[in-house]
């Protein structure tokens, strides 16, 4: 259901982000789907980053959140 992805383009924005790529099915309700990405967004820190529809039903959704580097205070 889910597999990183970092597309070439999107890291040359500035920020540096780690991607999620979720691969919803034709048979998903909207509701589910929509449930599924606000949990994600909520306790997983995810934004959405871009989404797709083809042409069978299926819709891949891309996440994404910054990548936090935390220095030494030693």
């Amino acid at each position: 259901m889910t597999s990183g992805l970092e597309p070439d383009g999107w890291r040359a924005r500035g920020a540096q982000y780690e991607y999620r790529v979720l691969t919803i099915d034709r048979s998903t309700s909207r509701s589910d789907a929509s449930r599924l990405l606000t949990a994600e967004a909520e306790y997983g820190k995810w934004e959405l980053a871009r989404t797709r529809l083809y042409a069978g039903g299926t819709r891949k959704v891309w996440l994404r959140r910054k990548i936090i580097r935390m220095s030494s205070t030693l």
